[in-house]
């Protein structure tokens, strides 16, 4: 026999008002039967601060496993491996007693110039959709609640508490909301972080319409929704708008009491956040859910596996990579990223990983047969400002760089590892620039001076500028920052012991100012306007055919592969359709192919992204073996949306899917006639003609009207009727078209009892 579900009312109004806001800062409240619950970040490994340490805990908290953030995870394109690794965040937080944590971040990269792009997967809400509720079911299949963040439109770092993002509503229906709508609805998470800026100037965290009317109301969210920390501004309009807990605590409990004695806010309002925050503790204490043990490790090799995967290859020319581990060669490892590897971003998700591996030592021991050097290259120390210390530093720097140069000199082969210091990128503040460090490239292009073929590795939590030096050098691995089993990951790949596995959920860029989102980021006064509107990213370059120096999807390997046999069968609900392929492994190693499917719409002006990722498949394959890929798309990977009607619209026409191993290198297209959702739109006095003429009842009824038109346009007139079709039919009363005010709005009525009775 069930106990019954207790009442709220048997909490009083002062125990309801304070499990609205924390205990502490990483402790939600009890009160009655609700326990305190545990909280920490942890979108790519725990974050439980010590015992006794600070409120925030940055840099001492528990060793835990350290796994590919985001910018790396996302590359991998594996949704199993994003699984398995969220069942391993679930375990290590279940050991550490931990309740919730604070993952995945899933905000699209508007800008490569976002301060916390490592944290995020993608350009693309749809693969950012996938990778990130492959981790929710992970983390949650162990009974810790998963996290997503930041909701919504959290796209730079610049003024993040303060700025609104100015964005109209097709944007963020098709950009920026939809990884957020997939996780809601397909990985059902039991929490989820409001983020700190404004949106079109409301508070994230005060935002009904978002919160309630869309989150829970359209979406089905049965969980709690957290503040960020320190988000709320007004603790009484955040509840109201639906917002169950401010984290931290601010010490405001008695604004909600006086909220509800005073009448302003209904006291059922705190009653449902009571059963909220009641349901997210029955989850997340079920003595049943209590996983396996942690197999620290395993983790760590599952970390090494991701970072495998996670590595793209972006230029091997002449079949540099894989090098020979039997050779004997002189291999030069220059660069200090290989002895101090940058694995993580900077900020609330930094990790003390429970060991870490590094490249030089992996290189090493993966290739005991090789003469290895090291030289450091450049500092990684930032920089100072007096001029006696600039004047030290500079001849410290030139001291690196020579030494590197010797050793590289007499080298057959040069592994050069650059990349971005830990203060170049971090929560809190954007990037300035794509470029490297300037005493970086200052040693690239000595060292590609000389003889030996050289291999950059890059280091980086966001894209950089590669265009101006990529042809001086034969080989360009991207590795991101890659966890704790980075270094041990990247002497594999290199070594051909597993092959780069990564393709890129970013374009690279040619140059800063060839980016969609370059005069408006990151606003001024307040508001920065998001006037690329849907053209983020991948479809801007592709929609106008810019230049880039990587396209997004793109990756080599160390083999080859080969499509065939391309289907597009209809599938069993109307506008969907099965995509299968069959992809051969041509070449003598194995390896895996990300192939990809994007759908589009020829048309003689824009109106829609030239193409767009609606379906992926990643399959490894054995030298020579053969695999199907197969993809589905419903109705929803053709719609847009129409923000006149506030509704998705799936036209009829023709659209081109086209599969590939990148949005550039498309392998085989297939046109499939989508039928359309039949949807009549309402007609009003406002309408233009050209509407009216268009619309299957309205049309009709203004047959003479067009008629005349056309007579006009015969009699010498040829642009009228284009002129009228712009103007809305309400205008025609006072034009002595046969049309008269009554007369509209009669046929105005008549559409609309027709559209009543579909």
């Amino acid at each position: 026999m069930t106990s019954p579900t207790p009442d709220p009312s048997d909490l009083t109004l002062a125990e309801k008002a304070s499990l609205t806001s924390g205990s502490a800062t990483w402790y939600s409240t009890g009160a009655g039967d609700i326990p305190r619950l545990m909280l920490t970040d942890g979108p790519h490994g725990l974050r439980r601060q010590q015992e006794g340490g600070d409120n925030l805990g940055i840099g001492d908290s528990v060793p835990a496993t350290c796994f590919p953030p985001a910018v790396g995870l996302g590359s991998s394109w594996n949704v199993d491996l994003a699984r398995r690794i969220g069942e391993a965040l679930g375990r290590e937080a279940r050991e550490q007693g931990v309740h919730v944590l604070l993952g995945p971040g899933m905000n699209i990269k508007r800008s490569p110039l976002g301060g916390r792009n490592f944290e995020y997967v993608s350009e693309d809400p749809h693969i950012t959709g996938r990778i990130a509720a492959a981790l929710v079911r992970g983390i949650q299949s162990r009974g810790v609640a998963a996290t997503p963040k930041h909701f919504a439109v959290n796209n730079q770092e610049t003024d993040r508490m303060r700025v609104s993002a100015d964005v109209d509503e097709r944007t963020l229906r098709e950009i920026y909301l939809p990884a957020f709508e997939h996780v809601v609805t397909e990985a059902r998470p039991w929490a989820l972080m409001s983020s700190y800026n404004r949106i079109n100037g409301v508070f994230a965290s005060e935002d009904h319409s978002l919160q309630t009317e869309l989150l829970r109301g359209e979406w089905g969210f049965d969980g709690v929704v957290m503040s960020d920390w320190g988000a709320v501004n007004d603790r009484v309009a955040a509840v109201s708008s639906g917002l169950d807990l401010e984290m931290p605590p601010s010490d405001t409990d008695a604004e909600i009491v006086a909220a509800v004695e005073s009448g302003t806010l209904d006291e059922a309002v705190l009653d449902t956040v009571v059963e909220r925050l009641r349901l997210l503790a029955a989850r997340t204490t079920d003595p049943a859910l209590a996983t396996d043990p942690v197999d620290i490790d395993a983790h760590h090799r599952l970390a090494a596996d991701a970072a495998a995967e996670a590595m793209v290859l972006l230029r091997n020319e002449g079949g540099l990579l894989p090098l020979d581990a039997a050779a004997g060669e002189r291999i030069a490892v220059i660069g200090e990223f290989a002895r101090t590897p940058r694995y993580q971003g900077g900020g609330s998700s930094r990790v003390v990983p429970t060991r870490l591996s590094t490249a030089l030592e992996e290189i090493r021991s993966v290739a005991p047969a090789a003469s290895v050097e090291f030289a450091a290259g450049f500092s990684l120390e930032t920089e100072g400002s007096d001029a006696g210390t600039l004047a030290a530093e500079a001849l410290a720097t030139e001291a690196l760089a020579a030494e590197a140069v010797a050793v590289a000199a007499r080298a057959d082969r040069v592994l050069l590892f650059l990349g971005l210091p830990d203060g170049y990128e971090s929560e809190g503040f954007d990037r300035e620039t794509l470029a490297l460090p300037a005493d970086q490239l200052a040693l690239l292009t000595r060292v590609a001076a000389l003889n030996a073929p050289v291999v950059v590795i890059l280091s980086n939590g966001a894209t950089v500028e590669v265009a101006d030096w990529a042809n001086s050098v034969e080989a360009i691995l991207e590795t991101w920052l890659l966890g704790q089993g980075g270094g041990l990951a990247t002497a594999e790949v290199l070594f051909g012991l597993v092959s780069p596995g990564g393709r890129l959920t970013e374009t690279i860029p040619l140059r800063l100012a060839d980016t969609p989102s370059y005069l408006g980021f990151p606003g001024r006064d307040g508001h920065v306007v998001y006037g690329e509107g849907v053209y983020v990213g991948y479809r801007h370059y592709n929609t106008l055919n810019t230049p880039v120096a990587y396209e997004f999807g793109f990756g080599l390997t160390y083999t080859t592969f080969e499509y065939t046999d391309l289907s597009l069968v209809p599938g069993e609900t109307a506008n969907s359709w099965r995509i299968s392929v069959t992809v051969q492994n041509t070449g003598d190693r194995d390896g895996a192919e990300v192939v990809q499917a994007y759908v589009g719409v020829t048309e003689s002006a824009p109106t829609r992204p030239a193409q767009e990722l609606r379906g992926f498949a990643k399959l490894h394959l054995a030298a020579g073996e053969s695999g199907t890929a197969v993809i589905n798309l419903d109705a929803r990977d053709f719609a847009t949306w129409d923000a006149g009607q506030h509704r998705w619209r799936v036209d009829a026409g023709v659209f081109t899917v086209q599969v590939g191993s990148s949005s550039r290198h498309i392998r085989l297209t297939q046109a499939v006639e989508v039928s359309g959702d039949g949807w009549i739109p309402e007609l009003s006095e406002q309408s233009t003609v050209g509407e009216w003429f268009a619309h299957p009842v309205g049309g009709q009824l203004l047959q003479s009207v067009r008629d005349r038109m056309e007579a006009f346009a015969a009699g010498g007139a040829p642009e009228l009727l284009k002129m009228v079709e712009q103007v809305p039919i309400i205008k025609l009363t006072s034009w002595k078209m046969g049309l008269t005010l009554e007369r509209v709005r009669e046929m105005v009525a008549y559409v609309a009892a027709e559209r009543s009775q579909e």
